[in-house]
């Protein structure tokens, strides 16, 4: 569009200036860079004396090595290991239904639902034998039992612990330390104490949360 008044032009002219103005900062600022690398560069070849350059040697030149990728699978486990991580110190004692029967429930759990996983109603889709593990193996083999039972979709599961006759003074401690742990698993919503034919005092029917 064509200029109408000298006024229309004001505004075009400040413009033109403002961008000359600008890519003379720039083409200055430019120079005063390389005047700096030259400089550099001489100060080098002055300190460092006369140089020759080498010959060709016929090797190739391999690239860097890509920094290594942060290990953040491995950071995720670590995480979901301190998540999954069982205390020997839970007393699950208080939690615990003991009547004719040892029994468990969440809370929000019906009672129905022991007397159910005692008559078998869900049928027994794993087991895992604790018995004649020291505490920390049986900690480490129930928590990763669990895991994977859970992964596998399963609900009704078997945790042989023993009845603690072959500890010292004959007193059950892996048992009650199998009930703290299974306490702390928020995908265990009940436990009871399995029928003699199944192991009886050293075994538990456990009931887990649907995947």
């Amino acid at each position: 569009m064509k200029a109408r008044s000298l006024q229309d032009l004001q505004p075009i002219r400040q413009h033109l200036a403002e961008a000359r103005a600008r890519a003379a900062q720039e083409a200055a600022a430019r120079a005063a860079a390389a005047r700096q690398v030259r400089a550099g560069q001489s100060l080098f070849a002055r300190a460092v004396g006369p140089v020759q350059p080498l010959r060709a040697h016929g090797r190739v030149v391999h690239a860097p090595a890509a920094p290594l990728p942060l290990p953040r699978h491995r950071q995720r486990d670590e995480q979901a290991v301190l998540r999954e991580a069982l205390s020997d110190e839970f007393d699950a004692s208080t939690l615990l239904q003991v009547d004719e029967h040892l029994s468990f429930r969440r809370p929000g759990i019906g009672p129905d639902v022991a007397a159910r996983l005692r008559r078998g109603h869900w049928a027994v889709q794993g087991q895992i034998d604790l018995h004649g593990l020291r505490r920390d193996e049986a900690r480490e083999a129930l928590a990763a039992f669990l895991r994977d039972a859970r992964r596998a979709g399963l609900r009704c599961v078997r945790v042989v612990h023993g009845k603690g006759l072959g500890s010292p003074g004959r007193a059950p401690v892996l048992k009650g330390k199998v009930h703290g742990w299974l306490v702390q698993k928020q995908e265990v919503l009940a436990f009871v104490q399995a029928k003699p034919l199944e192991g009886g005092a050293g075994a538990l029917l456990v009931l887990l949360a649907a995947g």
